[in-house]
């Protein structure tokens, strides 16, 4: 087939792009920040309602906001205490889902020398979630109650493209929805108001090249194990 020359660039920061787990203590400009969203933003949705609405954190504030979820985080009973407003895993796992779900899991922790036995350090590695694994920057997404889910699917379209805009401006990302259990904290730290759902975080920064966390590669099924052609 003949493509223009130009689908490289596409196709290599959607190959490229990746969850990473450990950043660089290195500054991303604000302006870069706005840039990468105000690419974002074309992002398609039903009747361009567009859904997405994004709290950006950096600095003071950021910190501020994972000391709080960390503190709740280590403590059993606080802990428990919290809860996520939506499931966004299923209630029943089974094949081949909860096959892939444990490979990436296994395979992180083979990367950090985690054996299934450290509670400690499986606990001490989640907790990392709750730091944007020291990321520069944290962004806290949520959309409007009124909403349904249609517009969830349109802001999946909208978080892809913030992170192939960032992984096309040499950033790396790591979308997380293991914020949304604290969404009782983040509601009044950040401002939410009651008619606005938390979906998920995200950290953005730049890959530090050292950390092991970062050789992670997660594979993908073949087509033909989920695609069917009828012709």
């Amino acid at each position: 087939m003949q493509y223009p020359h130009s689908y490289r660039h596409v196709d290599d920061a959607i190959l490229s792009r990746r969850s990473v787990r450990a950043f660089l203590d290195r500054p991303v400009p604000r302006a870069v920040v706005e840039d990468i969203l105000d690419v974002a933003r074309r992002a398609p949705s039903g009747t361009n309602t567009q859904p997405w609405k994004v709290f950006v954190l950096a600095g003071e504030a950021k910190q501020r906001l994972a000391a709080q979820i960390l503190e709740a985080f280590d403590d059993p009973a606080k802990n428990a205490a919290h809860v996520a407003e939506y499931s966004y895993y299923p209630q029943q796992w089974v094949s081949p889902y909860l096959d892939r779900r444990r490979k990436v899991g296994w395979d992180l922790y083979g990367l950090l020398g985690i054996t299934r036995q450290d509670k400690a350090r499986m606990h001490a590695q989640h907790a990392r979630n709750f730091g944007f694994f020291d990321a520069p920057v944290g962004m806290i997404f949520v959309i409007d109650r009124v909403l349904e889910r249609g517009s969830w699917l349109d802001y999946g379209m909208f978080l892809q493209n913030v992170m192939l805009a960032a992984k096309a401006r040499g950033l790396d990302t790591c979308p997380q929805a293991a914020l949304i259990q604290f969404h009782r904290i983040l509601r009044p730290e950040l401002g939410i108001p009651d008619n606005e759902t938390l979906i998920c975080g995200m950290s953005l920064g730049y890959a530090d090249p050292d950390a092991p966390e970062n050789r992670l590669r997660t594979e993908r099924a073949p087509l033909d194990e989920w695609v069917v052609f009828r012709d």
